[in-house]
C-alpha cells in the first residue's frame, strides 16, 4: 500500500564508486557575513547528485565554487582530481554548467548560440539534436532577446551539455519550465547520466530532487543537515507514514493518543488523518477491528520529500 519512489535507476547505489567532485570543509562569506559554513560532500563518478535548500541556503555559492567561478576563503575543492581555481582550464574541458542566471548578446540566434559553444571543444555534442530533445528546433532562427524565459533556460540547458562534459552542474534546472518541458527535461538528464555523465544538480523543486537524484544533501543557514538517499531522507520524517480514513463512528481520543510512533493527528469534517510509523497503521488497524469500525475510504501513504525538507531545515 505504500508508494514508491518513481526515480530512474539506471545506475547502481549500492556500491561505492570513485567520487569525481570532492568538497572539504568549504567556507565562504561576503561582507562578513558567512554563507557556506563548513560544506563537505563528494559527488560520485555516473550520479545525480542534488543540493536541496531553502533560498539563501548557500546551494549557488557552493557550486559556483566547485565550478571554478568564485574563490572559496577555507576549505578544499577537487573536480576530477583537479583544483578547480588553479586548473581552470582544464576542468572548463570535462565540466559543463548552467548557472542560474545568465544572458548571452541579444542578437545571438539559438543556432548561432549552439554553433559557437559546439567550436569551444574538440568533440561537441550534437547541438541540432540537442535542441529538438529540449524543443528548441523551431526556435533556431529566433535571437535570444526574442525567447521566453522557459526557452532561454532550455537553450542554457544545451549549451551545459554541449561540450560532452564529464561532469555536469545543473542550477535551478527547470525554473520557468511548464510541467511538460519540466517531465521532458528530467528524462533527458536520466538519459546524460545512463550515457556515464555525472550530475550535480541544486534545486528547490522536491519532486524534481526526488524523482532524479540518488543522494541529496539538504543545506541550511550554509551547512549540511543531512545528506541520504531520497528515501533515506524521507524515512526521517517524523510521521514517516501517513494513513487516513473516515470512521464509521468516532474513536476515543485517549486510545488515538497512545498509538505506537504517532507523531501527530488531523480531525477534519471526521476524516482522520494520522501521521506516524508502520507500528501506527498496524495499531490503526488492530483499533478499528477490535471496536468494529469499519475505515472508509482508507488511503495508506509514505511521506514525501516535503516533509522531510521541512523536519530538517528551520528557515
Amino acid at each position: 500500500m505504500a508508494t514508491t519512489n518513481p526515480r530512474n535507476t539506471t545506475a547502481p547505489t549500492t556500491s561505492r564508486r570513485a567520487a569525481v567532485v570532492e568538497v572539504e570543509g568549504l567556507r565562504k562569506a561576503y561582507g562578513g557575513r558567512t554563507v557556506v559554513d563548513g560544506v563537505s560532500f563528494t559527488v560520485e563518478e555516473g550520479e545525480i547528485f542534488g543540493i536541496l535548500g531553502p533560498n539563501g541556503a548557500g546551494k549557488t555559492t557552493t557550486v559556483e565554487c566547485v565550478e571554478g567561478l568564485r574563490s572559496p576563503d577555507a576549505g578544499r575543492i577537487r573536480v576530477a582530481g583537479l583544483d578547480p581555481a588553479a586548473d581552470h582550464e582544464k576542468v572548463t574541458h570535462l565540466l559543463g554548467a548552467q548557472l542560474q542566471e545568465s544572458e548571452l548578446q541579444p542578437k545571438l540566434t539559438v543556432r548561432e548560440a549552439l554553433e559557437l559553444y559546439a567550436a569551444l571543444y574538440p568533440a561537441p555534442a550534437d547541438g541540432y539534436e540537442l535542441a529538438g530533445r529540449l524543443g528548441l528546433t523551431d526556435q533556431l532562427d529566433t535571437r535570444f532577446g526574442k525567447l521566453s524565459g522557459g526557452q532561454k533556460q532550455r537553450l542554457f540547458i544545451a549549451l551545459a551539455l554541449i561540450g560532452n562534459p564529464r561532469i555536469v552542474v545543473l542550477d535551478e534546472l527547470t525554473t520557468g519550465l511548464d510541467p511538460r518541458a519540466r517531465r521532458d527535461t528530467w528524462d533527458l538528464i536520466d538519459d546524460v547520466r545512463a550515457r556515464g555523465v555525472t550530475v550535480l544538480l541544486v534545486t528547490h523543486f522536491m519532486e524534481e530532487a526526488q524523482r532524479l537524484c540518488d543522494r541529496i544533501a539538504i543545506v541550511d543557514g550554509g551547512r549540511i543537515t543531512a545528506l541520504d538517499t531520497p528515501q533515506g531522507l524521507i524515512g526521517r520524517a517524523a510521521g514517516a507514514t501517513h494513513i487516513s480514513f473516515t470512521p464509521s463512528e468516532p474513536l476515543d481520543d485517549a486510545e488515538l493518543a497512545a498509538l505506537p510512533g504517532l507523531a501527530s493527528r488531523e480531525d477534519k469534517d471526521g476524516r482522520l488523518t494520522l501521521a506516524g510509523t508502520d507500528d501506527t497503521v498496524n495499531a490503526v488497524v488492530q483499533l478499528l477491528v477490535r471496536r468494529r469500525v469499519t475505515a472508509h475510504q482508507l488511503r495508506v501513504t509514505d511521506a514525501t520529500l516535503d516533509d522531510a525538507f521541512l523536519d530538517l531545515t528551520t528557515t
